[in-house]
């Protein structure tokens, strides 16, 4: 049901093929003879655009962002509205203004248009340094919480309870030389060395380079002190 299978579908249709239901539990395809070239244009990335108001919300800073289709994100600008963040929502842009401090809020990840579970990791990581105690739930997913012991390395308090994550807020993260475990674990922690004291390195970062385009040149481009060193093949 998620909009990327909807984008796939109508991508598929335009090249001749018999495609229906995208957006739906069922989806009924009907094979074709043959597919004729098409152009077209993708759908703009949901979890990236998350990725990078969640990394703004966590750095206190105001961001524009271009290019996403809002309702895409609903439910994640629902979660940083509870957070304190405040938004500004036009039909392809987004302007997120953020507190000091951002407000602990409890998540439950859940199949579209739930709350993402690609956004999980992001949100934990954020919520790190945010007021009070927040409470994750993790429901599509099993062991998607290895990217929280390189949190901990830098000084976050989280506490894994089988598919729950209780993270209660520090006052401040501190670099240290960490492991991107998956894509959206590395995502997490960068968002992570964004808001720590001191110098964080990321290794392994051929997994964030898989869902994440130029990240270090999008960072950069907003005031980030980022480098990308080198991409193991």
């Amino acid at each position: 049901m998620e909009p990327e299978i909807q984008d796939l579908q109508n991508f598929l249709n335009k090249m001749g093929a018999k495609v229906e239901g995208a957006g739906t539990n069922v989806v009924k395809i009907t094979g074709v003879k043959k597919l004729k070239d098409v152009s077209y244009n993708i759908m703009p990335d949901r979890i990236e655009a998350g990725t990078f108001l969640c990394m703004a919300a966590a750095t206190s800073g105001k961001l524009e962002l271009n290019n996403v289709i809002p309702e895409h994100i609903t439910p994640v600008i629902k979660k940083l509205e509870e957070c304190g963040c405040k938004f500004e929502i036009n039909k392809k842009r987004i302007i997120i203004e953020t507190p000091k401090k951002l407000k602990s809020v409890d998540i439950k990840t859940m199949p579209y248009p739930g709350f993402p579970t690609d956004m999980q990791s992001v949100f934990t990581s954020m919520l790190c340094i945010a007021r009070g105690t927040s409470v994750i739930v993790e429901n599509i997913f099993e062991n998607r919480y290895k990217y929280t012991n390189e949190l901990k390395r830098m000084g976050a308090k989280i506490n894994i309870e089988g598919k729950i994550a209780i993270v209660k807020g520090v006052r401040k993260l501190s670099g240290t030389s960490v492991d991107a475990t998956d894509l959206r674990g590395g995502a997490a922690v960068v968002l992570a060395g964004l808001v720590a004291k001191g110098k964080t390195t990321v290794n392994n970062i051929q997994h964030i380079l898989r869902g994440y385009e130029n990240l270090d040149k999008k960072l950069s481009k907003v005031g980030a002190n980022i480098k990308l060193e080198k991409v193991l093949s």
